[in-house]
């Protein structure tokens, strides 16, 4: 549930277009921006988070692994995304959490294609809001359920380098667990499926994609939890371009890095990871660093 919707790669247009997965080769959903207790939700009341994200890559992965941007491409994006959550007191289909949360994303990104031929934009990305179910089964276990929409809301202009909206809505089943332990293991897992619509400017539909966000670590007390944390990617329908499929450029990726929780105790609490992409296939292949802040209102 706890998801933003950050561009992170380009719509790169030339030698890199036809391998591309999803149009531009991205993703409306922001892999791997989760971490430790991802599924694990607070008690009643209104929470304010915010993510915080530095993506970086220099190259584009074609559908043999190949490099196929030219020397001196290069993707650089920040993004900060405040997100406002609210959780009401009442219970329904069993579940002892409902509610609903918004984000809405700040964005600065750069696209270099070769030296001479860059674009930069800065501005509001894509929203995306829904609402969601919980379930505590155990002080240690926890579960969540939802659905996400997101809109549109992101600048775009068919042919720029760099596109800080997406120009199309998708809808994201989404579901997770968590598994909390202050003095052991601590595992999370929050699996989504994508479901993209057209881009009416373009007539082109990105295919369909599973996601899944992870962490793995060891709690070693006083609010502290280490490990690693990524996520794994696989585009599973081919895309569509003006009604025709295009073959041979399904996007897969897998990402894993350190990542780090300080739980403060008193409601709010601090999560940080760094994850490198491997096995990339017909998408930018680079690292980023994420910071997620959560806090009570």
């Amino acid at each position: 549930m706890k998801s933003i919707n950050i561009i992170l790669v380009a719509a790169v247009t030339g030698a890199t277009s036809m391998v591309n997965a999803t149009e531009g080769g991205g993703s409306i959903y922001p892999v791997g921006s989760e971490n430790y207790t991802c599924c694990a939700l607070p008690p009643p009341g209104v929470y304010g988070m915010v993510y915080a994200q530095r993506y970086s890559a220099d190259k584009v992965r074609g559908n043999d692994g190949q490099v196929v941007t030219p020397n001196g491409f290069k993707v650089t994006a920040v993004a900060i995304a405040p997100r406002l959550t609210w959780i009401s007191p009442t219970e329904i289909a069993g579940a002892a959490v409902k509610g609903v949360h918004a984000i809405l994303p700040l964005v600065d990104l750069k696209v270099t294609v070769a030296p001479g031929t860059s674009q930069s934009k800065s501005g509001v990305g894509d929203m995306v809001f829904g609402p969601f179910l919980a379930w505590h089964h155990s002080n240690a276990l926890h579960s969540v359920a939802g659905i996400d929409v997101f809109a549109p809301t992101g600048q775009y202009r068919p042919g720029d380098l760099a596109n800080i909206g997406r120009n199309y809505w998708a809808v994201q089943p989404v579901l997770g667990a968590s598994y909390i332990d202050p003095h052991g293991v601590n595992a999370d897992a929050k699996a989504m499926w994508t479901y993209n619509f057209k881009n009416k400017d373009t007539d082109y539909r990105s295919g369909q994609e599973l996601i899944v966000d992870y962490s793995l670590g060891w709690g070693f007390g006083s609010g502290w939890t280490a490990g690693v944390g990524g996520y794994v990617y696989q585009q599973t329908s081919d895309d569509k371009n003006h009604g025709a499929t295009v073959p041979g450029n399904k996007g897969r990726a897998l990402a894993i890095g350190p990542s780090v929780r300080y739980d403060s105790g008193k409601g709010w609490f601090l999560t940080a990871k760094y994850e490198a992409e491997q096995k990339v296939r017909n998408r930018a292949d680079g690292a980023a660093f994420w910071l997620k802040a959560v806090f009570p209102l």
